[in-house]
């Protein structure tokens, strides 16, 4: 059975990038254009260039091979064969003079066995290295022992045309990419070139995977990346995320700094220290031990402390995230609205103390607005608020994270999920309509126990 091989790349190194995008451009023109060739020139080349056999069972002659009787549009270049009585022999530069016995067009594939008067022995070691202008011939990987009689060639007959817009594509790619990156980076170190050296503390990358302890103990995955356990030199404990460089533009790293970076509040966590190296963001934040608030309202660990989902422990609790709240709206020199309140994004500290975490969808703005212009919904599916999808409820807001902040707490009443999948009967599946449902018709509403 064949089986067809990727054609070695080719390094680039030595190529003149602008050269190269000039001549890839050239020719991405010239192949476009011979897409819109005429049907009267489709007609003449058929006919100029029609298929030939060397003998009635001779394998099927056509492009990308010529004869050399025809005319050298009618095949890639290095893809000549003629006729020697009933035979049809390719005469290659490196092979050597050999006989044709297939010709596998669907698979790219060709059988040749070297002449019975030729010395050569159309080797498959020299086509390995081998680079033609139209593409690459590399032969099937044969064992020694099977390399008798029949010889099998793979050959990637693409032109030199469409391999080089390839190329520049592949080229253009990763130029891009590269600014892009480039952009962000510039973005942030601007930001931070603003914000000044004050607390909280710049790390290098290379400090960072030491308080990190090379990464090697995950604690949670947040939107925007991963979260690891680390500590600090002095001993502290601390939360290390490293932001995917693959998301975002960079203003999730910038909003957590510019957010939280200066204010202190009980009920906010805190931003310790930062990492910006090129394209590695992290964030380091004081470390909360006893994860986040969605584990104990929806029973996830059979092993939680019941005291803690007491009703008045979960008065305590959403007092506290009210009043970290209220600190972000009003207590601050400028208003922060953080659109992604939710069970997830509210951490526990070691005396189960609230603290509202994970800033990257935040949005500053002046104390006295009232209104704030957003470009898309921000937020968690079942938390946003209505006026985020459409402006006929209104204006957004910091009353969008009072509606979040509703959600969250009729979470934690009821124990169950506002949007929840997994209810068979799926006009149950959103929350606040299930308890509108039971209030309007007078009935009891079973919360959590």
């Amino acid at each position: 059975m064949l089986h067809p091989l990727r054609p070695p790349s080719s390094p680039l190194s030595s190529v003149d990038f602008p050269k190269f995008l000039l001549v890839g451009q050239l020719l991405s023109l010239l192949a476009s254009a011979s897409y819109s060739a005429t049907s009267r020139e489709e007609e003449d080349f058929f006919k100029t260039c029609s298929s030939h056999r060397c003998s009635k069972h001779g394998p099927d002659i056509r492009f990308p091979f010529r004869l050399s009787s025809h005319p050298t549009s009618c095949g890639a270049p290095g893809m000549l064969l003629s006729c020697s009585g009933h035979d049809t022999i390719l005469d290659h530069p490196v092979l050597g003079a050999c006989k044709v016995t297939e010709i596998y067009y669907r698979y790219g594939v060709i059988n040749a066995i070297p002449l019975a008067d030729s010395s050569s022995q159309c080797p498959l070691r020299k086509l390995v290295s081998t680079n033609q202008s139209t593409g690459v011939y590399k032969p099937v990987a044969l064992e020694d022992s099977v390399l008798v009689g029949s010889h099998v060639i793979l050959i990637a007959a693409t032109t030199s045309a469409a391999t080089l817009v390839i190329l520049v594509a592949t080229a253009l790619y990763l130029s891009l990419k590269r600014r892009y990156s480039e952009a962000i980076h510039l973005k942030v170190e601007m930001f931070l070139k603003t914000y000044g050296t004050s607390k909280p503390i710049r790390y290098s990358f290379s400090e960072v995977k030491k308080i990190a302890r090379r990464f090697k103990e995950k604690v949670g995955q947040g939107g925007f990346g991963s979260v690891y356990k680390g500590q600090l030199p002095n001993g502290v404990p601390v939360a290390v995320k490293m932001l995917e460089s693959s998301t975002g533009d960079g203003e999730e790293f910038i909003n957590e700094v510019a957010t939280i970076g200066q204010i202190h509040h009980a009920n906010i966590v805190r931003l310790l220290g930062f990492c910006s190296e090129g394209t590695r963001r992290a964030l380091i934040y004081e470390f909360m031990p006893n994860e986040s608030l969605e584990r104990y309202i929806f029973l996830q660990d059979s092993n939680i402390s019941q005291e803690l989902l007491v009703p008045d422990k979960m008065l305590d609790i959403a007092r506290g995230i009210a009043r970290g709240m209220e600190y972000l709206h009003q207590g601050c020199n400028q208003r922060i609205l953080h659109f992604d309140i939710k069970p997830h994004n509210i951490l526990l500290d070691y005396s189960f103390n609230p603290k509202i975490s994970d800033f990257g969808l935040a949005k500053l703005c002046a104390r006295d607005q009232s209104i704030v212009t957003l470009t898309a919904a921000r937020g968690t599916m079942g938390y946003i608020a209505p006026e985020q999808y459409s402006r006929n409820f209104g204006e957004v807001s910091y009353k969008s994270d009072v509606y979040s902040f509703g959600m969250l707490v009729l979470e934690m009443v009821s124990g169950k999920r506002n949007s929840d999948q997994s209810i068979e009967n799926q006009s149950e599946v959103y929350l606040p309509e299930w308890i509108y449902e039971r209030v309007a018709t007078g009935q009891d509403i079973i919360l959590n126990s």
